[in-house]
């Protein structure tokens, strides 16, 4: 396999450093970038810009070739190239063969450089909150570092050939507080051969697809594959970031369709992406929004599909006994609390949204008179959370708890249908004056998943509804808004755009209604139009294109599992 370095990032399992192709930006130039995606996604985190030089110092242009192990620059000479690969999860090695490398940092702040040993110059950036130790293996080192007042003004390393092999070598280390020097490196080849198996070994055990669609696979298996980052600083536990591009984060509802797409194959690492949101949970109950190496966010959230996810998960694997449920039902049973204790503001029983982010469908038509919103999804959500909480504690002995779960979702049921069923469809509305919202939204067909839950009549309307080719059903999957709606975008976030959780959602729920052909049919569309077009962060419903950014964790993981579970 191989990728295009602008779309999909070099990377490898638990690391934060990736290699990219870059576009022109401020303070940056176009070009080939050794990165950092430590501390959020408000910066590309671009360290190092990588360049290829002749004898003299002039720049050779060159064609970037990434695999899964190792990315090659070829310039227009085939005896001319040079190799970079990802040794550990701190360490990226270069190689070249007939030329230098030229690495070049621009510091801002107090980032400096200066000279450690004779082979070794530590670059410290306070951009990006780390180091790097720069350490020459073989060929010649020449560094340029002038010094401005209380800063490096620019940094640029040359590594030469040596002028009897011809081959230049060095390796860039990242660390935070202290270096040690390494008696013995590992041999590049052994290195890149290292990374090989690793990956190969995480793609045999990757969910099976249809043949039709083993190059997603392969596709999907590298980008979740290289989005892990190690447990440090606010991560608890090794997570699976959203992307290694710009979406450097974990929410906290997409860390769920990546800890699905684990639990066949590697539960204990699916269950650390489930938890990891709830190790950082707050006293009140509420779980941040996102959460990367640096920070969490607080300011909204995300709605509460735990339930439904652990739900589907415990069916799939026999790692979640008694240990996990009494490690998840504490945190589970406050997550839902706080929904009913802090959102809801008219005290009628139905939580509310504040935000459309709090929703995940952030400019959702189902927000478009105002917030704060009652929407059927979040109580569809609850019913089913609640559900699963009355099972936990049965298995757990607490016989008065679990009824009381199951009577709060009987009669979350009952209030759902009666607040939000009208004129044979759900709606959803602003909180205390429930003044229905505009527009055509596939959010307020999310209740399904509660399948033979909901009266024959409403079922079936719903998934009237879900195939109806003139409203929602494309030949590409769902649009989240009705192509008919004069609120349809193409490029207008879940204003049209197909997504990966809300197709598997609805997915879920059209099997749970009855009717698994549908659920078959959208996922096998759906499938194909990520095999043409890969994995991006969503798609334009008509045409199929990859939007934003194209190299999306979540998108990757339920490719997998419809593929897996619905499209063959």
């Amino acid at each position: 396999m191989k990728f295009d370095l602008s779309i999909v990032p070099f990377s490898r399992r638990e690391t934060f450093l990736a290699v990219s192709l870059l576009p022109e930006g401020k303070n940056r130039q176009e070009g080939l970038y050794l990165r950092t995606v430590r501390g959020g996604d408000d910066k590309f985190g671009e360290a190092f810009r990588i360049e290829l030089t002749d004898s003299i110092g002039k720049l050779i242009p060159f064609t970037a070739e990434a695999t899964p192990e190792a990315v090659k620059l070829q310039s227009p000479a085939s005896a001319i190239y040079a190799e970079m690969c990802i040794s550990d999860s701190r360490t990226v090695r270069f190689r070249s063969m007939g030329c230098g490398i030229r690495l070049t940092f621009m510091p801002a702040a107090y980032d400096y450089a200066y000279e450690v040993n004779e082979n070794s110059w530590e670059m410290n950036s306070f951009t990006h909150e780390c180091r790097f130790m720069l350490t020459r293996l073989a060929g010649g080192m020449k560094m340029e570092v002038p010094w401005d007042k209380i800063k490096s003004s620019r940094v640029v390393a040359e590594f030469a050939p040596d002028p009897v092999t011809n081959k230049a070598e060095f390796a860039v280390e990242e660390f935070r507080t202290v270096w040690e020097p390494r008696d013995v490196w590992e041999p590049f080849d052994e290195a890149v051969q290292s990374a090989k198996a690793d990956f190969a070994s995480w793609l045999e055990r990757s969910l099976s697809v249809p043949d039709a669609f083993a190059e997603g696979r392969e596709l999907a298996a590298y980008i979740t594959w290289s989005c892990l980052v190690p447990a440090e600083g606010c991560l608890t536990r090794p997570a699976m970031y959203m992307s290694k591009n710009w979406m450097t984060n974990i929410w906290s509802w997409d860390h769920c369709f990546n800890a699905m797409a684990l639990v066949r194959h590697d539960p204990k690492l699916a269950w650390d992406q489930f938890m990891i949101f709830f190790d950082r949970q707050d006293e009140s109950g509420l779980i941040p929004d996102f959460v990367n190496d640096k920070y969490e966010l607080w300011n909204c959230n995300k709605p509460p599909i735990h339930g439904w996810t652990l739900a589907w998960m415990m069916r799939r694997t026999d790692y979640i006994r008694e240990t996990q449920l009494r490690e998840v039902y504490g945190p589970l049973s406050k997550w839902t609390k706080w929904w009913f204790r802090y959102r809801d503001g008219d005290g009628d029983g139905i939580p509310q949204y504040n935000h459309g982010n709090d929703s995940g469908w952030d400019n959702s038509t189902a927000f478009n008179n105002g917030i704060p919103v009652e929407s059927p999804d979040l109580a569809a959500f609850l019913i089913i959370q609640s559900e699963l909480l009355a099972e936990i504690a049965g298995l757990l002995g607490l016989t008065e708890e679990s009824s009381a779960w199951r009577r709060l979702a009987e009669d979350t049921l009952d209030k759902m249908i009666g607040h939000f069923w009208r004129d044979g469809k759900f709606i959803s509305c602003r909180s205390g004056t429930h003044e229905p919202s505009d527009g055509d939204s596939l959010l307020l067909f999310v209740p399904i998943l509660l399948g033979k839950r909901l009266p024959e009549p409403i079922r079936a309307a719903l998934l009237e509804g879900l195939r109806d080719e003139s409203r929602f059903l494309t030949a590409n999957g769902w649009a989240t808004e009705s192509v008919s709606s004069p609120y349809y975008t193409p490029d207008g976030y879940w204003r049209g755009p197909i997504w990966a959780p809300s197709t598997m959602l609805l997915v879920e729920g059209a099997a749970a209604a009855g009717d698994a052909e549908l659920a078959r049919e959208v996922s096998r569309r759906f499938c194909s139009m990520l095999s043409r077009s890969g994995m991006a962060e969503n798609f334009d419903a008509l045409t199929g294109e990859g939007l934003r950014d194209r190299a999306f964790t979540w998108t990757s993981s339920v490719f997998l599992i419809l593929g897996h579970e619905y499209a063959t």
